[in-house]
């Protein structure tokens, strides 16, 4: 990791989830998160320690393109989306995160299979942790983890989000979800 310091450039936008607040470093996207105060104060403070940053308030190319890119994933005209990214976290966390990308848009995977492809068998709730530390919601898609049974689980920007994200990627509208 750079040792070198770097304002990380904050603003907020708009989604059709509700608002989310997106980070950039000259390297690329930080954050995307959805704006529930308790969940954003937390990852903003392991953002700045972990990337040893400031987050200012501004705009930058990077976040002009991930605006771009969102509006169209929340149109149903893109699949993936390919800004930059800077993702941070323990060896174990960025195993988990990297794993992440490579579920395709409109698939699931169980926590379980997760543990398994990246080589921690039984490793479901380390997992499970990694996942719910993942600061690059959507882009970095932990919604697309389930639970072996086909339920849910946990998702830190609500159940509710999960289920909307997962009905939009599968041809449906996020309109056709029960809040």
């Amino acid at each position: 990791m750079n040792t070198k310091q770097h304002d990380c450039i904050v603003a907020t936008i708009e989604s059709p989830l509700g608002p989310l607040v997106i980070g950039a470093l000259p390297a690329g996207v930080c954050l995307l998160e959805f704006s529930t105060p308790v969940r954003l104060d937390s990852q903003l403070e392991t953002l700045r320690r972990q990337l040893r940053c400031n987050t200012v308030p501004g705009d930058h190319p990077h976040l002009e393109q991930l605006r771009a890119e969102l509006a169209a994933y929340f149109d149903r005209r893109l699949t993936t989306i390919t800004v930059p990214l800077v993702i941070a976290g323990t060896t174990f966390q960025e195993r988990v995160w990297n794993a992440l990308l490579e579920i395709p848009y409109g698939a699931t995977c169980s926590y379980e299979d997760l543990a398994r492809n990246v080589g921690v068998d039984r490793g479901q709730r380390a997992v499970g942790h990694a996942n719910g530390s993942n600061r690059i919601a959507i882009v970095v898609p932990c919604h697309r983890v389930i639970n072996k049974s086909g339920k849910l689980g946990g998702y830190g920007g609500e159940l509710w989000r999960k289920r909307a994200l997962l009905r939009l990627e599968t041809g449906g509208t996020l309109l056709d979800f029960d809040a």
